[in-house]
């Protein structure tokens, strides 16, 4: 009898469809009951001796919430009967009643039951015990994950005896995750924690990477990739975790429409064992990473989420270097202005033509520009959308001190002060973790013109915020440019860690990074790097905030409110959310 190894994730969900994963133990048909007959059922398919199954549903009621059971091969395996936890609910809200969505990034697997917590509670835990103590309080709509679902460098105890027993350590990459089983076990090890198990199956999910997905700092420079390329070990970490991460997030940030039409989807499925089928796609992805899109689009009415690789997209040549893309670039322009009349531009339009010519499966440029909207089409209303997310899992706006100093180690590196200002930036890069938005300032000034623009004139939205996490303190920046005053209200909206380590260091650092003092030294720093001055200036308005914690962000109409809570262990040895800020945003 199939048995049920991992899930279910509700993952995609709109007003009358859903779609739920599941990883089992054994070929079978997965199958997905809803409480008002709505049901959805598929055979699993295999990799690497794993199988999986992303259930479609149809038929669901708008406006509803229902509960719905598993079934492998007819024998119910989710709930189980021994559950603790409310059952597992699909909800439809219709789109009028507003959206609420929680985010943030970097969760460090938890300990066993019982164990002692060496990072304090758990957010998603924490938020879990109080949906499920209240399953009519105000739970997300949609939970966000930012990146660093699992750290393939960091790996727990546990983890470490399991991989002692498979390989012997010494061998590089020592205590590192080194091939797809062992990634398994990351995820299975992660989304196993019953309340973070049961919160993932009722609350929709959408993910995107971050670096510890695959290993810190991945893709930081050209000469850092031709290091790890040089390594016998690299080609099958990073192949193992563009697979995992396909199969085990990306999948599932995906419509059933997008699903219907994605060739590796269909090939994986249609093989007997899609191993190779998907082993030969992320060769691809490494070989040449323009050839594959992970960003994607979701509409939440109108809400529009726009999730943005700013790992695997990024070009590393030093006399070019760009977070994204050109492809990747003129996608995300496209979405962005999508419904506003011909403000895309051909160069957009050229970008979209460039990703369905390359054939790009798992969120392509077409597809993504149909979207999955929900709720009234753009056209009857002024504006396509009424607020815009754009969610990348590195900030766009830091710590002024730090801003500077990516700036300059860009122009250090791209040879401005000569080869041996180079050979030591290259160093300080690396060393320093130098490599967020302000590390690619072409890159830096296209997203500020590109948001500004999004604020600006007729069909502006009421607010632009862009989500992000990684760097393990949660703050908003609000940015201002010179002689032009969007219609919008846009900030950086930064959160993390949800389940991670904040060392004093990096307290006292990001902290001083935000001050006036820092903001001086950043800019003799810039000078000597002779960095031109950027088209955006921001000030802090809120933070910095330290420790395990969740921001949830309630968009009804053209209101927007943000809310910063904080996981806390409480003297009888629970743990509760505390609330750190909540304001308007719009």
């Amino acid at each position: 009898m199939a048995g049920l190894r991992l899930g279910p994730l509700l993952r995609y969900t709109d007003g009358s469809s859903a779609t739920v994963w599941v990883e089992s133990d054994r070929p079978c048909t997965a199958e997905v009951r809803c409480a008002d007959g709505a049901r959805g059922s598929t055979r699993t398919f295999r990799i690497a001796g794993h199988h999986y199954a992303l259930v479609p549903v149809s038929g669901l009621t708008p406006g509803t919430a229902t509960e719905y059971e598993v079934l492998l091969d007819g024998t119910r395996v989710w709930p189980p009967p021994d559950s603790r936890f409310p059952p597992s609910v699909i909800a439809t809200s219709p789109a009028d009643e507003g959206t609420r969505i929680a985010f943030g990034s970097c969760r460090w697997a938890a300990p066993p039951a019982g164990g002692h917590d060496p990072v304090g509670p758990d957010a998603l835990d924490t938020l879990s015990a109080r949906i499920a103590a209240d399953p009519e309080a105000a739970r997300p709509d949609v939970l966000l994950l930012l990146g660093d679902q699992v750290y393939a460098d960091e790996i727990s105890d546990a983890t470490r005896r399991w991989i002692s027993g498979r390989r012997d350590l010494a061998e590089p990459p020592g205590d590192q995750v080194a091939n797809y089983e062992e990634y398994a076990r990351l995820y299975y090890e992660s989304w196993l924690d019953p309340e973070v198990r049961w919160l993932l199956s009722t609350v929709p999910s959408c993910m995107i990477f971050d670096d510890h997905d695959v290993i810190d700092d991945w893709n930081t420079s050209e000469a850092w990739l031709a290091d790890m390329r040089a390594t016998d070990w690299w080609r099958e970490r990073l192949l193992s975790g563009l697979m995992s991460y396909w199969v085990y997030q990306q999948l599932g940030n995906l419509s059933p429409k997008e699903l219907a039409t994605d060739p590796l989807y269909a090939a994986v499925r249609d093989s007997p064992d899609g191993t190779d089928v998907l082993r030969t796609f992320a060769a691809r992805a490494d070989a040449d990473p323009a050839s594959v899109r992970w960003s994607y689009r979701r509409d939440f009415g109108r809400v529009r989420l726009l999730m943005v690789d700013s790992r695997a997209a990024r070009v590393l040549k030093e006399d070019r270097r760009a977070m994204l893309d050109p492809g990747e670039a003129a996608w995300l322009r496209e979405q962005v202005l999508d419904g506003r009349g011909d403000r895309a531009g051909d160069g957009a339009t050229e970008g979209a033509r460039e990703g369905e010519r390359e054939g790009r499966p798992a969120g392509d440029a077409k597809s993504a520009r149909a979207g999955d909207a929900m709720g009234a089409p753009a056209g009857d209303r002024e504006g396509p959308y009424d607020h815009l997310l754009i969610g990348t899992s590195l900030p766009w706006l830091l710590p002024h001190l730090v801003h500077d100093v990516e700036a300059w180690n860009a122009a250090m590196c791209a040879g401005e002060r000569g080869a041996r200002w180079a050979r030591l930036g290259e160093r300080i890069r690396r060393g320093a973790d130098l490599e967020h938005w302000a590390a690619f300032p072409s890159s830096f000034d296209a997203l500020a013109d590109l948001i500004a623009e999004a604020g600006t004139g007729p069909g502006a939205p009421a607010t632009v915020s862009v989500l992000s996490g990684d760097v393990h303190h949660a703050y908003v920046a609000e940015p201002s440019w010179p002689g032009r005053t969007p219609d919008a209200h846009v900030a950086q909206l930064t959160c993390s860690p949800v389940h991670n380590s904040v060392p004093l260091s990096i307290r006292l650092g990001f902290r001083f990074g935000w001050s006036a003092w820092a903001r001086a030294l950043g800019r003799r720093i810039a000078r000597h790097g002779r960095c031109a001055a950027s088209a955006v200036s921001w000030r802090r308005t809120g933070g910095p905030w330290f420790g395990n914690q969740i921001m949830t962000l309630t968009l009804r109409g053209r209101s927007a409110r943000l809310r910063l809570e904080q996981a806390r262990a409480e003297r009888d040895g629970t743990t509760a959310l505390h609330l750190i800020t909540d304001r308007e945003l719009a």
